[in-house]
């Protein structure tokens, strides 16, 4: 059975930081490429990271380009989020990924306010 845990989500102050991870069981966590994805309030569910198997590639949505680092430990089949300069625009629900497939944890809620 494969699963995806989500943890490290919470409330900070816009300019603080996170760090989020994402535990994967079930699978063989080194061949999969690793997503993170978030949903606003109110709105749909959008990527914010991708990062490939190896962890040598990495790809942001705009907005957070230059704030957020996705990573990898096969060691530990984890995938992480490094989320800095947190802005209220940041807030929602982050959920991991497998790209392709429909699996999905069950998400970790962030919000961002004063």
């Amino acid at each position: 059975q494969v699963q995806l845990v989500e943890s490290g989500g919470g409330l900070v102050q816009p300019g603080g930081s996170l760090r989020l991870s994402c535990a994967v069981s079930g699978i063989n966590f080194s061949l999969f490429g690793m997503g993170w994805y978030r949903q606003a309030p109110g709105k749909g569910r959008d990527m914010v990271a991708l990062i490939t198997i190896s962890g040598s590639f990495t790809t942001y949505v705009d907005s957070v380009k230059g704030r957020f680092t996705i990573s990898r430990e096969n060691a530990k089949n984890t995938v992480y989020l490094q989320m800095n300069t947190l802005k209220p625009e940041d807030t929602g629900v982050y959920y991991c990924n497998i790209p392709g497939t429909s699996y999905w944890g069950k998400g970790t809620l962030v919000t961002v306010s004063s």
